[in-house]
């Protein structure tokens, strides 16, 4: 986990910011705790964008979109606290787009915030097939998080300068 991020760490120094950043991370919690559809998104109060995406003809890059009160909204954005979905029941309870994802084969999801000053600025979505993930997948991808936080504040002023 050290040399993963050492490896992040270094690579925030390089041009090409933030997908040189987005890949790399992505590629190291696809061997950490796998996955198959990796997004993140910036969050901006009530507002959220999708900023990376590994499958973008389901899930593409997209402008800001108001996130309206939910379940999951209040759990991860509003309580700053992970969320594990460990089967279909739990990818129904967060997702209006459930079927989508189920039509993936997906059925498993951990979505971590990345905090900052005390608010969301970013979450880090993982889907994976049903009963993939567990409790001890979410602490890796927890603890490499903060790394991600210059990106999503840089994407969010990108946004509020246009």
């Amino acid at each position: 986990m050290s040399d993963d991020f050492a490896t992040l760490s270094a690579l925030l120094k390089q041009p090409g910011q933030p997908d040189t950043t987005f890949k790399a991370f992505e590629q190291i919690t696809k061997r950490l705790v796998g996955h198959e559809l990796f997004t993140l998104l910036y969050v901006d109060g009530q507002e959220v964008a999708r900023i990376y995406s590994n499958r973008p003809d389901e899930y593409p890059v997209s402008g800001r979109k108001t996130m309206g009160p939910t379940p999951w909204g209040k759990h991860v954005l509003d309580g700053r606290k992970p969320y594990l979905g460990k089967d279909k029941a739990g990818i129904r309870w967060a997702f209006f787009d459930h079927e989508l994802i189920e039509s993936m084969g997906l059925g498993s999801v951990i979505n971590v915030p990345a905090i900052y000053d005390g608010k969301v600025v970013g979450t880090i979505n993982l889907l994976a097939p049903e009963h993939h993930y567990a409790e001890e997948h979410i602490a890796p991808v927890e603890a490499l998080a903060p790394l991600l936080i210059p990106a999503f504040l840089a994407a969010r002023a990108a946004a509020r300068a246009t």
